[in-house]
């Protein structure tokens, strides 16, 4: 997976659930054919003008990497039908398969394919009055739905002497900013307040998959740029697999504490999508002497027995973060982390005000990571404090988990890309790696201490390699 990841990938419908898009590097040393159809110098601002507009030979599809400025087989890329390189361009044809189709049936919202619920997520969501010629809904999630409408940079990206700043002010999206790149992806991979970009309860009560997202990894398994002098020449920023972890995290949940008001409607239910699922999805008592509760007593949860959990998964990530990475701000973060829980677990009041303040104090890690270099020291210790002590005792969830053997692929493979481990001391963890991918393949299988124990012993053998 993307630069050596793991072999066993997470049982959460990934695949269904569209992957991340990542920064073009699109200019080449030379001016480049114009190809048909593409509007011309000073377009449009903000027209999305179609996958089409992209495809030229001598742009971005050339049937191999061409070792010019940019690959040039960026939409080949794209396009793969067997891998989650190419799962954008598989977004909306997934909504003509019988499982979306019958999700859509369940949801009374007519065709898949056509429903407004669907292609706000599964195709390119501009509006029609801003979309060019060339531009097809069924391309699924194509160029611009994550770089921004072209109309206005698509003729001059690759002219001589373009720079990234210029195509950033013509409206191209900075997807080298770890900051950027994460409020994009998380539009789908998490939800936003624009309409239909929130996959609530009742969406996934009729089929659709639970998500879970990790900046860095899904970055690493759409990645079609290579980082090299050209893209340094552009001044495009390298930030780095642990920079965007972190930042990616503190982004998700300050993503997800905004919308939990507005989507939280306060009616005999809360939007149930922000709780754990296992915490109610599971087997009831029985009078049989093996069965077991799934849920778990949680340090970093202070809640009564019985509570929903709020899906804490980035918050017991961003602890161990901050505690490395940005001490001034991890005492505030977790007293306004139990402050929340508290607040939930006394039928919600409160909790709007109290989630307002973790959220912001999840912008402010996401500048401090933002703005950090982090060291191999740095890294190592992250990877300690995420899969040790007090923050492994707050894995007691399924998604809490996934995150947990995410971060340890994240950060053992920045170890690897900055030098601080060689690859083949790599090669040494990646079967307990691997072990630790399989605790989290089926959240119906899922158990908590095979989990732990399993991210144990890959932090176990990391320690051998310091």
């Amino acid at each position: 997976m993307g630069r050596g990841r793991a072999t066993g990938w997470i049982g959460l419908g990934l695949a269904a659930a569209m992957a991340l898009g990542l920064a073009v590097a699109a200019r080449a040393q030379a001016p480049q054919q114009v190809v048909k159809g593409e509007p011309p110098a000073g377009g449009r601002p903000g027209v999305h003008e179609g996958v089409a507009s992209c495809s030229g030979s001598s742009c971005h599809s050339r049937p191999a990497a061409s070792g010019l400025t940019v690959r040039q087989n960026e939409l080949i890329t794209w396009q793969d039908p067997h891998s989650e390189a190419g799962a954008h361009s598989r977004a909306w044809k997934v909504l003509t398969t019988a499982r979306g189709e019958a999700i859509a049936q369940r949801l009374g919202v007519g065709p898949a394919e056509k429903a407004k619920e669907c292609l706000a997520c599964h195709a390119d969501p501009a509006p029609a009055g801003m979309r060019g010629a060339r531009f097809q809904v069924s391309d699924g999630v194509g160029c611009e739905a994550c770089h921004g409408g072209a109309g206005a940079w698509i003729a001059s990206h690759y002219a001589v002497g373009a720079t990234h700043a210029a195509n950033v002010a013509k409206g191209m999206v900075a997807l080298d900013e770890p900051k950027a790149r994460a409020a994009k992806c998380l539009s789908c991979h998490f939800g936003s307040s624009e309409p239909h970009q929130f996959v609530t309860h009742q969406i996934m009560a009729a089929g659709h998959p639970q998500l879970s997202f990790e900046l860095d990894l899904f970055s690493s398994l759409q990645k079609h740029y290579d980082f090299d002098a050209d893209y340094v020449s552009r001044h495009k920023q390298i930030p780095g697999g642990v920079k965007t972890w972190a930042v990616g995290q503190a982004m998700a949940l300050d993503r997800m504490l905004t919308l939990y008001g507005p989507k939280n409607p306060g009616g005999v239910f809360p939007e149930f999508s922000f709780f754990d699922c296992q915490s109610c999805h599971r087997t009831m008592a029985s009078s049989d002497p093996k069965w077991r509760p799934v849920a778990e007593a949680n340090p970093g949860r202070p809640i009564p027995v019985g509570q929903p959990p709020f899906n804490d998964e980035n918050m017991v990530m961003l602890s161990a973060a901050a505690k490395v990475a940005a001490p001034a701000l991890a005492q505030k973060f977790e007293t306004d982390s139990r402050a929340f829980h508290e607040a939930l677990a006394k039928n919600g009041a409160g909790a709007a005000q109290r989630a307002a303040a973790l959220a912001a104090t999840s912008q402010q890690l996401a500048d401090a990571f933002a703005a950090k270099s982090f060291s191999r020291a740095e890294t190592l210790a992250i990877f300690e404090a995420v899969l040790s002590g007090d923050n492994a005792r707050r894995i007691t969830d399924f998604s809490g988990a996934t995150q947990a053997v995410m971060a340890a692929d994240t950060l053992l493979n920045a170890l690897v890309a900055d030098g601080a481990i060689d690859r083949g001391a790599y090669g040494r963890v990646k079967p307990d790696l691997d072990r630790a991918y399989q605790t989290v393949r089926d959240p119906n299988a899922f158990r908590a201490a095979d989990a732990r124990t399993a991210l144990a012993q890959v932090a176990e053998k990391v320690r051998g390699l310091k």
